[in-house]
């Protein structure tokens, strides 16, 4: 291991290069700090990057565009023969993140931020040491922690060659029978992915329902889909026993109170992830992180140690790497003298299933939950020109709303390009507009975006396609 002894100076010092820390690092070095980097990976660009959100993408597009070749026969368009190359595939994805870190560093680079490779821990308030490095250390006046969080492990299988949601997006093999433990976001986008390129896939999910966080009505359109492309879909269920058997796995699995035994070729798990502050000294740097592992901070993002910062996975609040690169430009900003704060109105979850899930905001189910009266409108896809050009009217899009104000409150969409048309949701939101300000826009036609005003409208009682909801008594 390189173990240097030179000691370095920066104004700002950031722990991670992911979606929080190189931005951060970006931001501050444009308002004219003097930056360092950490990063202990080779390669810049941080979970998200490497073994996450992108590797993801991009594996869930090939296999969409398989599934649409597949699907084009009934619109008259057919092929003799459509295959899928896992070797071409793992060599396409790696090719996209190579590219998109040689990026990153080559910003870093014109921003002149001095990026050091090493394990960074905190030996003072105002000083970490780097292990691993030719710099035995960095000084700093301000820091911002931005490492991220790593995959949770199934405690009964620890030792066990199951596959973690890195694993998987490598593409090591293509198992003829796969489980997947967890029916989270992670665990249904790679379900999806390995059934598209031809596993028998079998969910278990602890919770009576998938996507707990989402609306009902919007995750029944996935849950339709899943079940056709799994061979089972288990809720109420968990992992009891896990053993190495000459085929693969024998699995014991606990389903609605009975007990089931099968086989697998492979098991993903895919429970979540945990905060990376358990191993950063910060003992010595004087903060104490909550009971979850997580570091409370203020909208600057100051920890306990005010001129300690830290954004994304670390702190409170959903782990999606949009949310940490609005926190570290309001990190920087803070540092440099800005009156900036994190207090954002809405952060939008995606969740890249096919179809797509969406929402921001107050979601129905939570107004019922809290008793917050509020105006649905609801549009099906079904009911959208665009859609129906696609093939695609499998979904809806709803817009919630304050009966009094009209304010927009919320807005959840299931279909096709949900992760982009929830944008202009997230927007109406952040600038507090009204159901009207969605109507009155001006939507192109034929386009799937049609669907927000529609839904506004059905909301506001002025429905044209489809039936108006019944006038309410004031």
């Amino acid at each position: 291991m390189v173990m240097g002894s030179l000691r370095q100076e920066a104004e700002v010092a950031v722990i991670g290069s992911g979606p929080g820390g190189y931005v951060a690092a970006l931001r501050a070095a444009g308002l004219g700090k003097e930056v360092i980097l950490i990063e202990e990976e080779e390669q810049l660009g941080g979970v998200c990057l490497r073994e996450g959100c992108i590797p993801s993408k991009a594996l869930i597009h090939v296999v969409e565009l398989a599934a649409a070749a597949q699907d084009a026969a009934r619109m008259g368009l057919t092929f003799e023969r459509l295959s899928i190359d896992p070797r071409a595939l793992r060599e396409w994805t790696a090719s996209v993140v190579a590219g998109l870190a040689q990026g990153i560093a080559g910003l870093l680079k014109g921003r002149g931020v001095e990026v050091v490779r090493g394990r960074a821990r905190f030996d003072g308030q105002h000083s970490l040491h780097i292990e691993g490095s030719e710099v035995a250390g960095v000084d700093f006046r301000q820091c911002i922690i931005a490492t991220g969080s790593r995959i949770n492990r199934l405690p009964l299988a620890r030792d066990l060659p199951l596959w973690t949601s890195a694993d998987a997006l490598r593409i090591p093999e293509v198992p003829g029978r796969l489980l997947v433990v967890g029916g989270g976001y992670i665990g249904l986008e790679l379900g999806l992915v390995y059934a598209g390129l031809g596993s028998k896939v079998t969910m278990v999910e602890y919770l009576p329902r998938l996507l707990i966080g989402a609306d009902p009505d919007l995750v029944r359109v996935v849950v339709k889909n899943c079940e056709k492309k799994f061979a089972a879909l288990l809720v109420e269920s968990r992992v009891i026993g896990v053993e190495r058997t000459s085929a693969g796995f024998a699995v014991e699995i606990e389903h609605q109170g009975a007990k089931r035994r099968e086989e697998f070729d492979q098991v993903l798990v895919a429970v979540g992830r945990r905060p990376n502050t358990d191993d950063l000294g910060l003992e010595k740097a004087g903060i104490t992180p909550n009971e979850r592992g997580l570091l409370e901070v203020t909208p600057e993002g100051k920890t306990t140690v005010p001129h300690i910062y830290a954004i994304g996975d670390v702190t409170p609040g959903p782990a999606l790497a949009h949310k940490a690169s609005r926190e570290a430009k309001v990190a920087a900003e803070a540092i440099s003298g800005m009156h900036s704060a994190f207090d954002n109105r809405a952060i939008p979850a995606v969740v890249f299933t096919d179809p797509e899930l969406a929402w921001a905001g107050l979601t129905e189910q939570e107004a019922k939950e809290r008793g917050i009266e509020v105006d649905v409108g609801r549009f099906p896809l079904s009911a959208l020109g665009r859609a129906r050009t696609m093939g695609r009217s499998d979904g809806l899009v709803k817009v919630i709303a304050d009966p009094e104000t009209k304010l927009v409150l919320g807005v959840g969409m299931v279909g096709p390009h949900a992760s982009e048309l929830i944008a202009e949701g997230t927007l109406a939101l952040e600038m507090g507009a009204t159901l009207e300000d969605l109507m009155v826009t001006i939507h192109p036609h034929p386009t799937l975006s049609e669907a927000i005003m529609e839904a506004s409208e059905a909301a506001a009682g002025t429905a044209v396609h489809g039936a108006a909801p019944p006038k309410k008594k004031r």
